[in-house]
């Protein structure tokens, strides 16, 4: 009997002092709506208030770093940070190397962004971030491909003719075609890839993604996150949500 309540007083004491530790959520910090740095300096975007919410939610002290993307995933594994909370696709190949927490975005649209509507995308190199699920299905579709270490090389590169389109997030393609005046515009074509999008962790940090699981469940049980999701800073009031299919379970 004793030893059962020293071993119950142990995992209590074990569970107040993960809760009071400091988890360093690592992002990009330059793909908006996701991410991005505001005028203070700091993490803003969808993802920046996400994250503030899910740790308030898992009881959890968490504190904001930003790293390149071709970077992001050794550096978590080399514990720079606990936690990518970066528009990451879920994907079997980064599954591989790193664990998943549910998806907290449905699958987006992918779009292509080009100089003219009529572009033949087999005309040329089409622009993609390095290491992204576009890249991956660009080569994987036989498409000629060139890769750039951040977003915005990519659309310099369609505006300078290095590439005849880039492949991206719809949402983070949206408004810079809306602000181009008309020299970039949005292609018909869409492609849908990877299984939504959800926090990255380390494989031996089950106990830390399970908390965050059940924060992003909770979400989705009390409609926050199709909330906050549909935002007109964010996504907007037409974005995928969960619906009913995020309540399952509730």
């Amino acid at each position: 009997m004793n030893k059962l309540l020293l071993a119950t007083a142990l995992t209590a004491i074990s569970g107040a002092a993960f809760a009071q530790e400091v988890v360093r959520l690592g992002t990009e910090g330059a793909y908006p709506p996701y991410n991005f740095i505001n005028d203070a300096g700091e993490v803003a975007g969808f993802e920046r208030e996400l994250g503030d919410e899910l740790c308030k939610r898992a009881n959890l002290t968490c504190e904001w770093t930003t790293n390149a993307w071709d970077s992001i995933i050794p550096n978590l594994q080399s514990g720079n940070y606990d936690v990518i909370i970066a528009g990451m696709s879920i994907t079997a190949e980064r599954e591989q190397v790193i664990d998943f927490s549910q998806a907290y975005l449905p699958p987006a649209s992918s779009a292509y962004l080009a100089a003219s509507a009529d572009v033949d995308l087999m005309s040329g190199p089409v622009a993609a971030q390095t290491s992204t699920v576009q890249a991956a299905f660009l080569a994987e579709n036989g498409m000629s491909l060139v890769e750039y270490a951040t977003p915005e090389e990519t659309v310099a590169a369609v505006k300078n003719g290095e590439a005849v389109a880039v492949l991206a997030d719809k949402e983070y393609l949206v408004p810079i075609a809306a602000e181009s005046g008309g020299a970039l515009v949005l292609l018909a074509r869409e492609e849908s890839i990877g299984d939504g999008e959800g926090l990255g962790f380390r494989d031996s940090d089950d106990a830390l993604r399970g908390k965050f699981d059940a924060a992003i469940k909770s979400m989705k049980c009390d409609g926050s996150l199709d909330a906050m999701i549909t935002k007109a800073e964010y996504f907007g009031p037409e974005a995928k949500v969960w619906g009913e299919a995020g309540k399952e379970g509730c």
